[in-house]
C-alpha cells in the first residue's frame, strides 16, 4: 500500500491550512489505536483461508520469547529464533500471539509488491543520513527480492507463494513529475553503480509502444523488481514451523495481548494478558506496525495509522497474460499529479487478477480520513470509486479491450463484474519516514526491564546465555513498504533479542539510522513529515 505518504503530505497540509481540523488529527494521533476489530474487509489474498488461518495453541504460562503479531515481521522474527537456537543446541520456547486470524492485518492486505522505492528517496536519504547510511538503506530494500526467494524455497512454498521477478515500471503524465524523476534517476547512478544499469527511461512515444498505455503517457522509468503472493508466504512459512517445533513454538490465533504488567519483586517478568490467561516472558517482540502504540503508548504521535485501500480485478481482454517468461510480468506505478499514485501488479494464475492499490488524493478530506484510522471492516468509497473506475484509463480503452468475464459462474464470494474485490488494511506510518527496529529505551516502552538475572539461559550450558538483555523489542513503521523493508527488519530485530548481532554481521548490512534511541524517539514529530514529503 505505498500509496500513503504523498496522501500524507496533502492530508497535512490541509490541516496546517486550518488549525481546528489540524488540532482534530493531532488528538487523534494521539489516541490509541486500540485493538483490530472484528470482521475486517474480504481480502483478496486471504481466500481460500490457509489451515492454519485460526490456529490456537495451547497458551503456556510462560516462554522464553513471545512475538505479538502474525505478519512478515513476527514471522522473520520467529523463524530467526527458531533457526539459530536450535543451530547452536539451545531448545527456546516462542510463543506468536495474534488478535485476529493469522495475517489478517496489512501484509494479507498488501498489494504484494516487492518493488523498493530507489531513486525515488535516494537523494532525500543521502541529504538526511549521509551517502553512507542511504545507500545501506537502498541496499536493505534491494535485498529483500532475493531473501523472500531463497526463504520461499528453503521452505519448500516457493510455488504457492508465487513469487516472481517482474519489470517495475513508473509511468508519468506531467512533464515536470517527469523530469524530475529523470534528474533523480541520474543522481541515482552516479552514486550506485552496482545497481544503475536496471533503471531505464523511456519517452512518450516509445513507452506507450512498450508497455502498450494510453496516448497522453509522458513517459516511464524502468527497474528490476518483484512480487509475491504475501498471505501465502506467511502462512506457508508459520505451517512449517509449526511442524517442525511442535514443542517449542506456539501460535495462538485470535487470542490478543490487552495488557502488559512490568516486572515486580515476586515476579521477575513481563505478564502479558490475553483473553485465554496470562503468560510470562523476559522478551516481547512487538510486530504489529499500525497497532504498535496501542501497547506502547509513547510511540503515539510516532508511527501512525494509516488506512489504505486494494482492489482485485479481472483484466480487460485485450491485455496481454504474462506468460512462463519473467520479462512478461511486469507492475506498474501510475504518477498523474504530484500528489499521490496508484501501484498494480497482476497475478500470474487463476484469471489473472489486476491487483490495484492506492486511490488518488481525493478532493475532500479522504487524507483525514484515513490518518490515524485502524477500522479495515470498511473502506474509503471515495478511493475505491476511483480504483474500480481507472485501469482502462491508465492503458487506453483500445488496449484494455473487452471487460474480462468470470472462468466460473457463480463462485459466489467474488463478484462478477470486473471489481472482485475491494478490502483495506492499516499501515503504519514512521514520521520520520524510517522503519523503528530494535531494543526500546525503558522512555519508550514505559516499563522497567527485566532483571539480568531473567535472561534465556542455556539447559545444557551452564551459566551460557542464550539472549542478550530482557527488554521489549520492535521493528515496525514501514510507511507503506513492508515488502522490503520488513523481513530482513524482522531477521536483524532476531539476532539483536539472541545477542547475535556479530554473528549476524548486522554491522555490515543493517542501517543503525533505524535502531530504536531515545534520541531518535524525541527529534521525532509528527508535523515534521511536511517538510520530509516535500522531496
Amino acid at each position: 500500500m505505498g500509496n500513503t505518504l504523498s496522501i500524507v503530505r496533502l492530508a497535512l497540509t490541509e490541516f496546517l491550512d486550518n488549525l481546528q481540523t489540524f488540532q482534530t488529527l493531532q488528538a487523534r494521533i494521539q489516541r490509541s489505536p486500540g485493538l483490530p476489530l472484528p470482521n475486517p474487509t474480504r481480502s483478496f489474498w486471504s481466500y481460500p483461508p490457509s489451515p492454519i488461518a485460526t490456529h490456537v495453541s495451547q497458551l503456556p504460562t510462560h516462554a522464553d520469547f513471545i512475538v505479538v503479531g502474525s505478519g512478515i515481521t513476527g514471522t522473520s522474527v520467529v523463524r530467526r529464533l527458531l533457526y539459530s537456537a536450535s543451530a547452536e543446541g539451545h531448545n527456546v520456547r516462542v510463543v506468536m500471539l495474534e488478535a485476529r486470524d493469522v495475517c489478517s492485518g496489512a501484509t494479507g492486505r498488501n498489494g504484494g509488491h516487492i518493488s523498493p522505492p530507489l531513486y525515488h528517496d535516494y537523494t532525500s536519504l543521502k541529504r538526511d543520513h549521509g551517502q553512507a547510511a542511504a545507500q545501506k538503506i537502498i541496499q536493505l530494500r534491494l535485498a529483500h527480492l532475493e531473501e523472500l526467494r531463497s526463504v520461499a524455497e528453503q521452505e519448500g512454498i516457493l510455488t504457492e507463494s508465487q513469487w516472481r521477478e517482474v519489470e517495475s515500471v513508473d509511468v508519468f503524465y506531467n512533464s515536470d513529475m517527469f523530469e524530475k524523476a529523470k534528474r533523480k534517476v541520474q543522481t541515482y547512478k552516479a552514486d550506485l553503480a552496482f545497481d544503475a544499469e536496471h533503471h531505464e527511461v523511456y519517452e512518450a512515444k516509445e513507452a506507450i509502444e512498450k508497455y502498450r498505455l494510453a496516448p497522453d503517457t509522458l513517459g516511464c522509468i524502468s527497474s528490476s523488481a518483484g512480487a509475491i503472493h504475501p498471505y501465502q508466504f506467511v502462512t506457508g512459512i508459520l505451517a512449517k514451523l509449526l511442524s517442525r517445533y511442535p514443542d517449542r513454538f506456539s501460535l495462538c490465533a485470535n487470542t490478543p495481548c490487552t495488557s502488559i504488567s512490568p516486572p515486580t519483586s515476586s515476579n521477575p517478568y513481563y505478564t502479558l494478558s490475553t483473553p485465554r490467561g496470562t503468560i510470562t516472558t523476559p522478551h516481547i517482540i512487538h510486530a504489529t506496525n499500525g497497532w504498535a502504540s496501542t501497547l506502547l503508548e509513547k510511540l503515539r504521535g510516532k508511527i501512525i495509522p494509516f488506512r489504505g485501500n486494494m482492489s482485485a480485478q479481472r483484466p480487460g481482454q485485450s491485455l496481454p497474460i504474462p506468460g512462463s517468461n519473467h520479462t512478461s510480468h511486469r507492475s506498474f506505478v501510475f504518477y498523474t499529479r504530484p500528489i499521490g499514485y496508484d501501484y498494480l501488479t497482476q497475478l500470474p494464475t487463476g484469471e489473472h487478477e489486476l491487483m490495484l492499490g492506492g486511490g488518488f488524493a481525493q478532493d475532500g478530506d479522504e487524507g483525514y480520513q484515513a490518518m490515524a484510522n485502524t477500522d479495515d471492516t470498511t473502506y474509503s468509497t471515495r478511493t475505491t470509486t476511483h480504483l474500480s473506475g481507472v485501469l482502462p484509463r491508465y492503458f487506453g480503452e483500445d488496449n484494455w479491450g473487452r471487460e474480462g468475464v468470470p472462468l466460473e459462474k457463480g463462485e459466489g464470494i467474488w463478484a462478477e463484474g470486473r471489481v472482485k474485490a475491494l478490502w483495506s488494511g492499516i499501515l503504519g506510518i514512521s514520521v520520520d519516514l524510517i522503519p523503528w527496529v530494535g531494543r526500546l529505551p525503558r522512555v519508550v516502552s514505559g516499563r522497567s526491564e527485566p532483571p539480568l538475572s531473567s535472561v534465556v539461559k542455556s539447559e545444557k550450558e551452564e551459566g551460557v546465555h542464550v539472549s542478550a538483555a530482557p527488554g521489549e523489542w520492535i521493528a515496525a513503521g514501514y510507511s507503506g513498504e513492508g515488502m522490503v523493508h520488513a523481513w530482513l527488519s524482522g531477521k536483524a530485530l532476531a539476532d539483536m533479542v539472541l545477542g547475535r548481532e556479530a554473528e549476524g554481521r548486522l554491522g555490515e548490512w543493517f542501517p543503525d539510522v533505524m535502531r530504536v534511541t531515545e534520541k531518535r524517539w524525541k527529534k521525532a514529530k509528527a508535523e515534521n513529515l511536511l517538510d520530509a514529503l516535500d522531496d
